[in-house]
């Protein structure tokens, strides 16, 4: 047999959790086409894989790369030197269409960008673009309620929407689902949508109703409210038929410090009644964008990026604060607009969320700060190396399901997450001994070691020490594809 690639003498672990094996791997053209022992088969290319495993291609079940996935290989190396494959987009209520805008948009929406940005009034639009210049990587790709928002309300957000609002924002997405968006997210933590009523989000929702799509959310509250909005969103759910995920689970601020026993007994109880996941990152800190009214004495913040002042990029808030004679509170708003780092989190916590089973791994990474959280570069390295190898909080080919299998059958990703005959040619290659997150929070944007090489739809995507390809393999994807 003749193939175009071999990996030979791999550790195979196949991304649904099974136990390893040891074998080759096949591929022609962008599927898997024999695994195990192909001692008969040649490649055009062959890579002898002695001692490294052989995994599919990562799937970041939580990004914010809508932008990111328009500009190329080099806009995209943050994630394939990870070993990540395919980007979930439009979390958090945020998503780059459908909707144009004349100004900067409001935070945190100026996340993924100014106005130049804006500029797809539908979703065909964005699948278009990602067609016409396909990305390096696959792009699932989910409808924000903030962004419908915007379109439906204008500059008057601030208010529960009107039912006319409502079902203009309803339409907006059943257009959107059926041009190809994955499901609908919200960021109801966030101003822009935090005065929408549980009713408005459960009446946008309803073009949810039987496409088997999902609900993914950025809860109303991670913190003192934490049960009352798992609650909220486990109600939106079920009042629309839909498959519900929670984004980067946590429990934020230090009272509240051990309660993910509460949150994932709760979880674990829905879930024998309805479809419900979530993700985590692998880190103590999230990031978004810096609100004043959130920033505590008792959290240290970072600043990402400050349009006023873009170099204090990098700094700590209680520094600055303390150079220009002014509280944290009245620093924050002289930065603004500006992102942060908020180190908000319990290690037990983020360990007892990420061990247990309904767990995906998400980077939560944001692409285009200038100093950004060191999630955007290695979060699926650290979980292989810091939490698999060093702590040993579980096994290799767990930690692999969660990034892999798990979040396919999540999304509903048919022929991905796994390496059997037939799969889709995602695939990661990595040093189990060496695999780890280079970058940290002073040096956020350093490439991990140990992921030799990845591939997307067969075509190699990013080798250890060159760097991104010019491949453009990429495809959009949705439920059943």
């Amino acid at each position: 047999m003749r193939c175009d690639l071999i990996l030979r003498d791999a550790i195979i672990i196949d991304g649904t959790g099974g136990p390893r094996s040891r074998g080759d791997v096949a591929v022609t053209g962008d599927r898997i086409v024999g695994t195990g022992d192909l001692g008969a088969w040649s490649g055009e290319r062959e890579v002898i894989a002695t001692g490294k495993v052989v995994s599919p291609g990562f799937i970041d079940a939580h990004t914010h790369d809508d932008r990111a996935v328009l500009c190329g290989p080099a806009c995209m190396l943050c994630k394939m030197s990870q070993g990540v494959t395919t980007v979930v987009v439009g979390n958090c209520g945020i998503s780059l269409s459908p909707v144009r805008m004349k100004s900067r948009p409001i935070p945190p929406l100026d996340l993924l960008g100014d106005e130049s940005w804006w500029t797809f009034d539908s979703f065909a639009e964005y699948r278009e673009r990602l067609t016409n210049e396909p990305s390096p990587v696959n792009t699932l790709a989910l409808i924000g309620h903030m962004s419908l928002r915007v379109e439906a309300m204008g500059g008057d957000m601030l208010r529960p929407a009107t039912d006319g609002e409502a079902h203009k924002m309803q339409t907006r997405l059943r257009e959107a689902l059926q041009q190809g968006g994955a499901g609908f997210s919200t960021g109801l933590y966030y101003p822009p949508s935090h005065q929408a009523p549980t009713d408005e989000v459960i009446a946008v929702a309803e073009a949810l109703r039987g496409t088997g799509k999902l609900y993914v959310t950025h809860m109303r509250d991670e913190g003192d409210g934490v049960i009352a909005s798992i609650e909220e969103t486990l109600k939106i759910g079920r009042d629309v038929g839909a498959p519900v995920v929670i984004s980067h689970h946590k429990c934020t601020f230090p009272h509240n410090f051990g309660r993910s026993t509460e949150t994932l007994a709760l979880i674990e109880k829905a879930s024998a009644s309805q479809k419900v996941d979530f993700d985590v990152y692998p880190y103590v800190a999230g990031s978004t964008v810096l609100m004043p009214d959130k920033v505590k004495p008792t959290v240290p913040t970072k600043i990402t990026w400050s349009i006023p002042h873009p170099e204090l990029s990098g700094r700590w808030l209680k520094d600055i604060a303390a150079e220009w004679g002014v509280d944290i509170i009245e620093a924050s708003k002289r930065l603004l607009p500006a992102g942060a780092i908020y180190f908000q989190m319990d290690e037990a916590d983020v360990r007892r969320i990420m061990a247990h089973p309904l767990s995906m791994i998400g980077s939560d990474g944001l692409p285009h700060d200038a100093f950004p959280h060191p999630r955007l570069w290695g979060a699926f390295p650290r979980v292989l190396g810091h939490y698999v190898r060093d702590i040993g909080l579980f096994p290799l080919e767990i930690a692999v399901h969660k990034m892999t299998g798990r979040v396919a059958d999540v999304f509903g990703l048919t022929d991905r997450g796994v390496i059997r005959t037939g799969a889709i040619a995602d695939l990661v290659l990595f040093d189990p001994e060496t695999v780890r997150d280079a970058a940290d929070f002073d040096n956020p944007t350093l490439p991990a070691d140990g992921i030799a090489e990845t591939w997307v739809a067969g075509q190699s995507a990013y080798v250890h020490g060159h760097g991104a390809t010019e491949a453009r393999a990429g495809r959009l994807l949705t439920k059943g594809a």
